[in-house]
């Protein structure tokens, strides 16, 4: 059964006192340029992490899509364009710390990744993964154990964005060790209503482990802004157990 369709207030705009300092690490976005729908260049790549940093964000792992038929970047594609982007960086002076893992979609070629260690990880073995927005893959909960008995830590990225996944479900994974990665935007109704209401569910019942802003384009950007006018970003920012701060 549903859970998460009650009703809430409505967040009331006001002067924004605060800013993502406290998070520190944004560790999902698109941001590398020219090897997914993120940035398309090294010039985008800029002007998305210039904004994350007005904004208070001080590291970036940059988490490009892992995809079989669409995105099929390897340590190569994805070191490449780091470097390109470092190297632009420090052109410009620009000071902040940039790392590269990636966001793994659950397809059929997941869990041959996952038995043969060919993942991209972030910090302590954080493996960043995400499911169809149609369906739960048959094999999720089987291969997410796996994930964790091999000594990975897996992040769910936007589970807000799952209609097809119940709160029983979400609150067996975190018990079983995977963490949720709830989009900051999510909060602003950029992904709909009902999206909305189901991350400020996971917000109210502290099911969330990391905050991020899966920076595409501009108006991500201007939607991770936004973001900061809402009173659940209020919650996320004061006193909730946020788990960016290890991967500084």
């Amino acid at each position: 059964m549903k859970m998460f369709g009650f009703f809430k207030k409505k967040d009331v705009k006001r002067e924004v006192a605060f800013n993502y300092e406290s998070v520190v690490v944004d560790m999902h976005s698109h941001v590398l340029p020219g090897i997914d729908d993120g940035a398309q260049n090294v010039d985008e790549s800029i002007e998305l992490i210039q904004r994350m940093m007005r904004l208070g964000i001080r590291k970036v792992i940059a988490t490009p899509h892992v995809m079989a038929d669409y995105y099929r970047n390897t340590p190569e594609s994805i070191n490449g364009a780091l470097q390109t982007l470092k190297a632009e960086l420090k052109r410009q002076n620009i000071d902040i710390h940039i790392e590269a893992a990636a966001e793994h979609y659950f397809d059929e070629t997941f869990e041959a990744r996952v038995n043969e260690g060919r993942l991209f990880t972030m910090g302590d073995k954080y493996v960043l993964f995400e499911f169809s927005f149609v369906s739960k893959p048959p094999n999720a909960f089987p291969v997410i154990l796996k994930l964790i008995e091999l000594g990975y830590k897996p992040i769910l990225a936007h589970p807000e964005r799952y209609p097809y996944m119940d709160f029983e479900e979400y609150k067996n994974l975190r018990d079983w060790g995977c963490n949720l990665q709830l989009n900051t935007i999510s909060l602003t109704g950029y992904y709909g209503k009902e999206t909305k209401r189901i991350a400020e569910a996971l917000v109210d019942n502290q099911l969330v482990d990391f905050i991020s802003s899966d920076m595409h384009n501009v108006r991500h950007a201007e939607a991770l802004e936004r973001a900061l006018q809402t009173t659940y970003i209020e919650k996320l920012l004061v006193d909730y157990p946020l788990k960016n701060i290890m991967l500084k």
